[in-house]
């Protein structure tokens, strides 16, 4: 897909990699529509970014109204839309015993739930055009368990299925679906959900991963990426080191 004048949106956009993807796409020549329910952050995102191909909408992507009037506001400003990124998402890192009812809630309903309700609505979009790509931005926590991560695993996990789902059914339309698992990447994201100090130093910065799905994106049509993995050199599970 050739990025000029094409309509992408993106959820959790104000910052991160979001904020990295809609910098990307618009260098790209795309028209860009930022989400995300942080209005303060988005609105300094949009200054940040600037240029005339681009409009934000505030929007809790647990929401099915909200994520349908964002479509409609998208379609209104800026066209059809082309592209929808998946992004949202954050963690609570706790041992389980430790989880209270309503972190569970929170971690399942912004990865899980938003991704579905995100796809659903781009999905009803692009099948009059016969043509999209919709983006999910899982995890590598997605492909393993990992302690005092549970319930972030549980709910990327999850996504993953539902994307692998998603990307046979959304074929039947010339749909493209991508999942994009990024190992650990530094952002808020860390401070956010942890009291531990996370050693960012050895992750990727939020550029290597909209770099990632910028080439995703601009692979020919009738070539479908299914699964991309991102990961530092440095990220690694295993303390294994040269002789």
């Amino acid at each position: 897909m050739n990025l000029t004048n094409q309509v992408c949106a993106i959820t959790g956009a104000a910052k991160g990699i979001g904020l990295a993807t809609a910098s990307a796409l618009l260098e790209h020549g795309a028209r860009v529509a930022l989400l995300d329910n942080d209005e303060a952050a988005l609105g300094a995102a949009v200054a940040a970014l600037g240029g005339h191909h681009i409009t934000s909408v505030v929007c809790d992507v647990t929401k099915v109204a909200d994520v349908q009037k964002a479509v409609d506001q998208i379609v209104q400003k800026l066209g059809p839309i082309d592209v929808w990124v998946n992004n949202a998402g954050l963690a609570r890192h706790r041992w389980i015993p430790d989880y209270t009812e309503n972190e569970i809630d929170l971690v399942l309903n912004v990865n899980l739930k938003g991704t579905i309700l995100g796809s659903q609505a781009a999905l009803k979009a692009m099948i009059p055009q016969k043509r999209g790509h919709i983006i999910n931005v899982i995890s590598t926590a997605s492909l393993r368990g990992i302690p005092s991560e549970t319930v972030y695993c549980a709910a990327k996990w999850g996504v993953r299925g539902f994307t692998q789902g998603l990307a046979e059914e959304a074929a039947a339309h010339r749909i493209r679906v991508t999942a994009i698992l990024p190992g650990g990447v530094d952002t808020a994201f860390w401070t956010d959900a942890s009291s531990r100090q996370a050693p960012t130093q050895l992750f990727l910065k939020p550029e290597h991963i909209a770099e990632g799905i910028v080439r995703c994106i601009e692979m020919d049509d009738f070539c479908v990426p299914r699964e991309l993995v991102l990961r530092s050199l440095d990220d690694s599970d295993f303390s294994v080191k040269p002789a």
